[in-house]
């Protein structure tokens, strides 16, 4: 359905010159200025910041400093704040606080007791041993896993999807803890729903958050893949932040000053 734009402030000169162009293309000014407004709206679109970060943090304090000088720069900038994550998490509290908008879907698809990878590992053996087939269970799991990965895919669909309905058409401000849990679960898994939201990004700034001890254990080609799908990586000491540059050398580099 189109609609009719009026245009005032045209003086006679450029209106003249518009004619002139128009006669030689052998078009109507309207579409000449139709065309203006499609350049300039590609334009503005390509220029709307859409940024991917990454945030590695090791403790609650440090990233709770981190929020509430974050909170007061969102806050002059206009940008929509905004997180999701597990519920009874400190910096969750924060944030509801703050008065950031909660984009977290209920029911949280993960507990929020937290297991020990040593943990986690007896309890598996337990369940093994207390299985008489293992062919069979080891099926089960594979089909487990498969449909928990569809589960995780879906439920992170639907946060951004309650978050870009709430935001408005604003940018947003939004930082992801949910994130750390599936990381914490599975890298892998984390890095499938990263490149999902890579591909196609919200505007505003998104930041992913990991605590270190659920990257620490992980695969190196895995955590340089992590590094490249984010535009900047920032490390969390304290109340300081560090910036991390990831860049592919030479082996000849290692024998350079």
């Amino acid at each position: 359905m189109t609609h009719n734009l009026i245009i005032r402030g045209f003086d006679d000169q450029v209106h003249e010159k518009l004619g002139e162009i128009a006669n030689q293309r052998g078009v109507s000014i309207n579409s000449i200025v139709k065309d203006a407004v499609d350049v300039w709206l590609k334009k503005q679109q390509s220029e709307i910041p859409r940024k991917h970060h990454l945030v590695i943090y090791s403790d609650d304090e440090s990233m709770m400093r981190l929020l509430k000088s974050m909170d007061k720069l969102a806050k002059e900038g206009n940008l929509f704040r905004c997180f999701f994550g597990p519920p009874r998490n400190p910096s969750i509290e924060l944030l509801s606080r703050l008065k950031w908008y909660d984009g977290t879907v209920k029911p949280y698809p993960y507990s929020s007791v937290t297991q020990s990878k040593d943990e986690q590992h007896e309890l598996s053996l337990q369940q093994q041993q207390q299985q008489m087939q293992a062919q069979a269970q080891a099926q089960a799991q594979s089909q487990a896993q498969v449909q928990s990965q569809k589960n995780i895919m879906k439920y992170c669909g639907k946060v951004i999807e309650n978050v870009v309905k709430n935001a408005n058409n604003n940018q947003v401000c939004c930082m992801d803890f949910v994130i750390n849990d599936v990381g914490k679960d599975s890298l892998r898994q984390a890095l499938i729903v990263e490149k999902a939201y890579d591909d196609n990004r919200i505007a505003g700034l998104m930041y992913c958050t990991y605590k270190t001890d659920s990257l620490l254990n992980s695969e190196i080609k895995d955590l340089i893949e992590l590094f490249e799908m984010h535009d900047q990586i920032f490390i969390l000491k304290e109340d300081e932040v560090y910036k991390l540059h990831i860049t592919k050398e030479n082996v000849h580099k290692l024998f350079l000053s």
